[in-house]
């Protein structure tokens, strides 16, 4: 498992924010500079329209002072935090004209986090009481995982791999291979384990209980559970009898959720984290 923190990825993160700018202010920015004058000194404030869970504000903060490392960012609200309308999240102060050269591209990283952290915290909070853990996917948008995750994280939920060389996942369409070569479920997780180094996490799809206890038998580290119906899989999660960890994935949502933790899971992955969050409104008001 990943635990997510920005300062580990600074250079992507750097280079994340750099892009975008550059894809805003590739031709300059010919509203603010004719209008405004350089010299102007300015306070706004990022204020939350909705409830919701903050995540981002470190990378807002930096959009800014990439722009001008005079502007003065202040967040007043922690990433992980709850916030409802007319909450300030941060403010930022100094050049005008540079705080709104900023205001797009730091509120659509805000906004887009913010959506991703608060999706996430009711899903987690949807299994309070129950020990499964909400899992994200590699369902992200091509090159803001990292931010994406870190969201994930900002709302209760835990990484699972960050890319293709974190662990291993045997999936439906390295099972339809293999079984063209006459390998079992078992054949298959042996077969992994016997090329992988051992310190990397082995994890195999099943689609019924009887293959969910012959990969746990074979030596598997994780098991999943992919679109089982429920009653399948507490009866996967009796056979494999807490010899490895069972993770539960496919046709979950906020109206089956709690169900799907109640048969035993240890994990639950949801790709709506990330593919389907609603951006969280938030804005910006220059206040001075």
């Amino acid at each position: 498992m990943i635990s997510m923190r920005l300062s580990d990825h600074l250079p992507e993160v750097e280079e994340i924010v750099e892009r975008a700018l550059d894809e805003d202010l590739a031709g300059g920015d010919i509203t603010t500079d004719p209008l405004i004058q350089a010299h102007t000194h300015g306070r706004a404030s990022l204020v939350a329209r909705a409830k919701g869970t903050i995540a981002g504000t470190e990378i807002a903060g930096l959009v800014f002072t990439t722009i001008d490392p005079f502007l003065k960012f202040s967040a007043l609200i922690s990433d992980g935090s709850e916030v409802g309308p007319g909450d300030v999240i941060a403010t930022v102060e100094g050049s005008v004209p540079a705080i709104l050269k900023g205001e797009r591209t730091a509120l659509n990283f805000l906004q887009h986090m913010s959506g991703i952290a608060t999706l996430t915290a009711v899903y987690v909070r949807a299994v309070s009481g129950l020990p499964a853990r909400i899992l994200d996917t590699r369902k992200t948008v091509p090159g803001l995982r990292i931010l994406e995750k870190y969201a994930v994280s900002a709302g209760g939920g835990t990484n699972h791999r960050m890319n293709l060389g974190d662990m291993v996942l045997i999936k439906d369409n390295h099972i339809a291979m293999l079984r063209r070569q006459g390998l079992g479920i078992g054949d298959i997780v042996r077969q992994a384990r016997d090329k992988t180094p051992r310190h990397i996490k082995i994890e195999i799809e099943t689609t019924c209980a009887a293959d969910a206890r012959e990969a746990a038998l074979a030596g598997a580290d994780v098991v999943m559970l992919d679109n089982m119906g429920l009653d399948e899989m507490r009866k996967a999660v009796a056979l494999i009898n807490r010899k490895t960890i069972v993770e539960a994935s496919g046709g979950v949502n906020l109206d089956n959720i709690r169900a799907v933790a109640e048969t035993g899971v240890d994990w639950i992955s949801v790709g709506a984290l990330t593919h389907s969050a609603k951006a969280l409104d938030i804005s910006l008001e220059l206040t001075a």
